[in-house]
């Protein structure tokens, strides 16, 4: 029997105890969290005793199996063959923790492999290229691995997807690990983008507010104009950057599983510029990512790279008793450029990324940005993120321009993203869902 059969079969006996787990599953607990696949890192310990018992491939010797595993790991470098080296990390638990030995981050290798893969760092070398379908009648964002559609095709790997939610006073994007599930309390749960509510201030005439002595500084640091995004994520940060995030926890009287509530961490800020003036040109923006540091970008820098999903359960929330005061969210857009520029440069200092300027096209009559083929389609959405770094900062001149995040149109609601070190998938994505949304004050 070939090496292939033999792990086909493998992923057949996975399959089947996969469906006896899942059955099992619904009848013990019909009300609990959403199930996810092994494919999607979800831990079932009925899973993984059904399958230590059924298959003779559990008493491999560690030596031969990290053998196996390291052969098809680097016999199969992108998707949907990547599925092989899952399908490996779901057979029980040594074959698992081999096989997390085994596969190298997205910044070592370059490929995306785990959920966990989603919430580390891009390569260094080369951008991960990535595109977003939009679809309006749902209101749904969904992030393909691979060039384009035409060019992928149904071999596409979805890896987040992302629903708008409108509510009284804001608007949500909840981002998934999966197309189908948006709820917080769910495994599948990844982050949120939050902005505040101005969708109805798109029908009002900006020279109105202007001419009738409307403080514009007020309405930008209230987000009254909805110039804001805070990017929220499951995960706590890493240790030595959890002064710079935020905690934010609702607890609410109904939830979907009980003792599991959901954890939202102030990782980022995505703020627009007013055009009040309404000057020609593309939105101005930048993004505060206060879960990186500005060393990671500075020469030998490591960016935080979490190895392991948290469960929140295992951690107790930081001053538990203080939560029940209402306390305000911490604005770090308040403070201006002038005196953070005062201030003593520190490594710990969050990431600051800025949209690359592009030029005037005298020819074109449009404003122009290099995206080296990946965007064909001229739209005020999109964009170049480059990192805005102070002199003291001491960051290398091709770090400062080298083009950390790019986005642009390609088709009718197709856009291509693509990212690289030190952002995440996740984050790039959702800093990419903020140029979604209509900004009659930045256009």
């Amino acid at each position: 029997m070939s090496f292939k059969s033999k792990l086909k079969e493998i992923r057949d006996d996975i399959t089947t105890t996969f469906s006896m787990a899942k059955l099992q599953r619904n009848r013990t607990n019909r009300r609990g969290r959403a199930y996810i696949a092994p494919e999607l890192g979800g831990r079932s310990e009925l899973l993984s005793e059904l399958i230590e018992e059924q298959s003779p491939w559990a008493n491999l010797p560690p030596e031969l199996l990290q053998d196996v595993i390291k052969r098809v790991e680097g016999s199969e470098t992108s998707w949907p063959g990547r599925r092989d080296v899952v399908a490996c990390a779901s057979v029980c638990t040594s074959w698992r923790e081999i096989t997390k030995a085994v596969v190298k981050t997205p910044e070592q290798c370059g490929c995306i492999t785990f959920p966990i893969s989603l919430k580390q760092p891009g390569p260094r070398d080369a951008p991960i290229q990535c595109f977003i379908k939009r679809e309006r009648a749902t209101s749904t964002y969904h992030l393909y691995l691979g060039l384009s559609p035409a060019l992928s095709g149904d071999m596409s790997k979805l890896l987040l997807a992302a629903k708008k939610i409108r509510k009284a006073t804001s608007t949500d994007f909840r981002i998934s690990f999966v197309g189908s599930d948006f709820c917080q309390t769910s495994n599948t749960y990844a982050g949120k983008l939050r902005y505040g509510l101005s969708f109805w201030i798109s029908n009002l005439s900006i020279g109105t507010f202007f001419f009738c002595g409307i403080d514009w500084e007020f309405l930008n640091r209230s987000n009254f104009l909805g110039t804001k995004f805070t990017i929220y994520d499951s995960q706590p940060p890493c240790p030595g950057l959890k002064s710079n995030c935020k905690l934010q926890q609702k607890v609410r009287s109904i939830q979907v599983s009980p003792g599991v509530p959901a954890r939202n961490f102030n990782v980022a800020t995505v703020s627009y510029e007013l055009n009040v003036l309404r000057t020609r040109g593309p939105r101005r923006m930048h993004c505060i990512v206060h879960s990186i540091p500005i060393s990671a970008i500075q020469e030998g820098g490591v960016a935080p790279t979490p190895l392991e999903f948290n469960n929140p359960g295992d951690e107790q929330s930081p001053s538990l008793s203080a939560s029940k005061v209402k306390q305000p969210l911490i604005d770090f857009i308040s403070t201006s450029r002038a005196e953070s520029s005062d201030s003593i440069c520190s490594k710990m200092d969050p990431l600051v990324l800025k949209n690359k300027a592009p030029r005037w096209h005298e020819q074109l009559q449009c404003w122009c940005l290099n995206f080296k083929g990946r965007v064909t389609v001229a739209s005020v959405k999109n964009f170049q993120l480059v990192a805005a770094v102070e002199p003291c900062q001491n960051v290398p001149v091709e770090e400062q321009e080298k083009v950390i995040l790019q986005f642009g149109k390609i088709g009718k609601d197709i856009f291509t993203m693509d990212y690289r070190y030190p952002l995440s998938a996740f984050q790039a994505f959702a800093i990419c869902l903020s140029s979604f949304d209509t900004k009659p004050a930045c256009e």
